[in-house]
């Protein structure tokens, strides 16, 4: 990432409460928080609620109890707000639906009634990864056909994307190429139960609260090209990206908040949070040995470069 005026540098957390957090949200968190401030810069705590059933409030607040325990301290958000109120996604239906209308008033947003199993058909296209790229199949109903279907369902929304490539420098993986069409495919803004999506909430949010470095899984790379297209469709200014490589298990899974991989609850009963942020600074590259950390012990000397660019097992024996 090229540099700016520090002070202008502001990074954020985005975790989404559904449980407690896991050696791999902690280390994205660190490395989020590391690389903003290596810059002299902020951080935001922005609460990734959109499905408010699947995330309670008392794992929001769980959440900030372990980044604090942790040194990770933001600057704003959370649940002592700031200047960009709300920062619960689920508090935000009104500023996304105001973002939709402006899609929509250009002729890009259409209604979606294809089931869950048609989606996932054999038929359908599906990125290298099993993600399904959405092959149009609502996008040229007629007006009639809509209001046909809406009796028996009530729709989904998407956006229609145009075939055209997006290229972006990535601050850990380098420079990504993705043909909105062939490689995403018209794309969720709204589910058919009113949740607002990820693609749209995360541009939304972190153009109003000024983010301008996004760190985040490398399982999320392939989400950036359609959220570049819709900074550029609502005149918002977009960040810069760095996406880092997944921690994963010893034997290779990912790791889980639904089966508690190395949850922090079961973590800080056996290591210290120095313990825990040296061992992860260690499997990252930003040491040479697992030895105790505070993080901000690991400011000066952090950059990307040290980053591995593939996924990471955890050595043997690192978090026992």
């Amino acid at each position: 990432m090229e540099a700016g005026p520090v002070s202008a540098v502001v990074g954020r957390f985005a975790p989404s409460p559904s449980g407690r957090l896991h050696l791999g949200n902690l280390a994205c968190s660190l490395l989020a928080w590391l690389s903003a401030r290596s810059w002299g810069g902020r951080i935001v705590l922005r609460i990734e609620d959109l499905d408010a059933e699947r995330c309670p409030r008392k794992y929001a607040d769980q959440l900030e109890e372990d980044l604090g325990w942790l040194g990770l301290f933001w600057d704003e958000g959370g649940s002592k707000g700031g200047p960009h109120e709300p920062y619960y996604q689920s508090e935000c239906s009104g500023i996304y639906t105001e973002s939709c209308k402006k899609l929509e008033a250009m002729g890009l947003v259409y209604p979606c009634f294809c089931s869950r199993s048609q989606l996932h058909a054999a038929s359908a296209p599906h990125t290298s990864d099993g993600n399904v790229i959405y092959p149009g199949t609502c996008r040229g109903l007629t007006a009639e056909e809509i209001a046909e279907k809406r009796k028996k369902k009530a729709p989904a929304y998407r956006l229609m994307v145009p075939d055209e490539n997006i290229t972006f420098t990535d601050g850990c993986m380098g420079e990504h190429t993705e043909n909105l069409l062939r490689d995403c495919g018209d794309f969720y803004l709204r589910r058919a139960d009113g949740v607002f999506a990820y693609q749209l909430a995360v541009v939304v949010d972190d153009a109003r609260m000024g983010v301008t470095e996004v760190v985040r899984g490398a399982d999320l790379l392939s989400s950036t090209a359609r959220q570049l297209y819709l900074y550029r469709l609502l005149g918002l200014p977009a960040p810069e990206f760095a996406h880092c490589p997944l921690l994963l298990a010893s034997d290779g899974r990912r790791l889980s908040k639904r089966d508690g991989d190395q949850s922090l609850e079961n973590l800080r009963a056996r290591y210290t949070a120095e313990d825990i942020v040296g061992r992860l600074a260690y499997a990252y590259g930003l040491q040479e040995e697992p030895a105790p950390r505070t993080p901000e012990s690991l400011i000066k000397d952090f950059s990307w470069d040290k980053v591995p660019k593939k996924d990471i097992c955890l050595p043997e024996g690192l978090f026992e």
